[in-house]
């Protein structure tokens, strides 16, 4: 692929952001946002430094797969790396959660300070990471993230290469009895829509197409949220940001959902070919620490 078909490549991906309104505040920081000048700084500047250690208590964080044609999305992947598949089939990840206090984890218990916003974030599962990086690291590509703080959007996108935050105009996902309901609404930005309605179920099983590609529902579910690291694009063509992340999960408190489809709509979904059904589940809390990021340029781009 050509760098100008890479560049092309993180457009259609619509990871420019884009503010739901104009204003005083926000029109400067849509600018701020997609500054390539300011990225580059403060690569200069970070290269000097070592990696500020992240944590935070996550809670209800619900998972959704779906199962796509690759042939469908393979044009969202990096030239040299290959997407993990099945019967020309592959997973597309969305999960959704609460961060508890998201802050530099030096602070400790000051780190209550920082806030706790809502953080949606979509992903494809890539069968290897790309050279240069930590050998055998479970990899998934980064495809949309949103968050519910314009602080935390800005943020995120002056201090990291690996997170092209956005922020909906509306954001909600909270627990409603047995119900889980996640409301991400654009208006106008460049924030993807979502809606997801799951329901707690007592059965463990999975839907068509997953059981013919994971033995059992605790290995699907094992698949899906033992990931080591995230990549991403950049705005620089032939260069990656490489995340390495530490989930520590105890999946036996894992619980399955289903998502109720007739009230649940994912417009993004709709650009590729979807096979079989779905697989939900939800994780009550965990602790989430961003241990290292780095830029790769690998040969084959």
């Amino acid at each position: 692929m050509l760098k100008g078909d890479r560049i092309d490549t993180l457009d259609r991906l619509g990871n420019r952001y884009r503010s739901h309104r104009i204003g005083l505040i926000r029109t400067p920081a849509q600018f701020l946002a997609n500054s390539s000048f300011i990225a580059r700084c403060r690569r200069v500047v970070t290269s000097f430094m070592p990696f500020l250690r992240l944590k935070s208590n996550v809670t209800d964080v619900v998972y959704t797969t779906w199962l796509l044609e690759t042939k469908s999305v393979s044009e969202l992947v990096p030239s040299g790396l290959t997407l993990w598949e099945r019967n020309g089939l592959t997973p597309f990840t969305i999960l959704t959660y609460r961060h508890g206090n998201f802050g530099p984890s030096f602070l400790g218990p000051f780190r209550r300070v920082f806030r706790s916003p809502f953080q949606s974030n979509w992903r494809l599962y890539l069968e290897s990471p790309p050279e240069n990086a930590t050998k055998d690291a479970s990899t998934v590509l980064f495809l949309k993230n949103s968050m519910s703080s314009h602080l935390y959007m800005l943020g995120t996108r002056l201090l990291s290469d690996v997170l092209a935050t956005h922020l909906p105009a509306k954001f909600s996902h909270k627990r409603e009895s047995d119900r889980y309901v996640t409301i991400i609404e654009s208006r106008g930005g460049s924030a993807p829509d979502f809606t997801s309605v799951t329901q707690s179920i007592g059965e463990k099983c999975l839907d068509i197409g997953f059981s013919d590609m994971f033995e059992s529902w605790e290995s699907a579910v094992e698949f899906l949220v033992m990931q080591d690291a995230a990549i991403s694009y950049t705005d620089c063509p032939s260069v990656l940001a490489f995340s390495e992340i530490e989930l520590p999960i105890d999946l036996s408190t894992v619980s399955p959902l289903q998502l109720i489809e007739e009230e649940s709509k994912c417009p993004f979904i709709g650009r590729f070919n979807r096979h079989g059904g779905t697989l939900s589940f939800v994780i009550p809390e965990l602790d989430f620490n961003a241990t290292s990021e780095c830029l790769l340029k690998p040969e084959n781009m």
